[in-house]
């Protein structure tokens, strides 16, 4: 069986995220690197932030359905170098956590802007006012942040810039 990095990627794209069902671990970028010998593949993963409780999920995920695929040997590495950044979502993704109702991160990390203090404006996912306010810097996980559109009253989870 001959299998290439990028047919490895396909079939992980079938792997949702646990936290955020409605994107793939591809899409939310957690996978780094694929190797393929033979009837091994090993895959490093890098976690959204170090203390992300959804890792052991993921290995799990990565695991089952690779094995499923026909592969004998399948190792999953967590490796934290590069640090995941939300810079590695797509933008077909973030539409996908907007429709969700989450707010997916509006600037990238190359924006320095948040070291002067100010807020940034988070637009609803919903009625996609900017009239929101920060509740919480911690929202459903701690890669989120809970925010409310004074608009729509909504409260909605902020996919924060990492």
């Amino acid at each position: 069986m001959l299998h290439s990095p990028g047919h490895i990627l396909s079939i992980l794209q079938q792997v949702p995220d646990p936290e955020i069902p409605v994107i793939s671990i591809v899409e939310l970028g957690v996978i780094r690197d694929i190797q393929v010998n033979g009837s091994a593949v090993e895959v490093k993963i890098t976690p959204t932030y170090s203390g992300c409780p959804a890792m052991k999920q993921i290995e799990d995920d990565v695991r089952a359905i690779l094995k499923k695929e026909g592969f004998e040997e399948v190792i999953v590495k967590t490796v934290f170098d590069p640090p995941w950044t939300t810079d590695w979502i797509p933008e077909e993704a973030k539409e996908k956590l907007r429709r969700y109702g989450i707010a997916p991160p509006e600037h990238t990390t190359q924006d320095k802007s948040w070291l002067t203090g100010k807020q940034k404006t988070v637009l609803c996912p919903r009625c996609r006012s900017a009239n929101t306010q920060l509740i919480s810097q911690f929202g459903s996980t701690a890669c989120k942040a809970l925010y409310q559109c004074k608009d729509c009253l909504e409260p909605f989870d902020y996919f924060k810039c990492i």
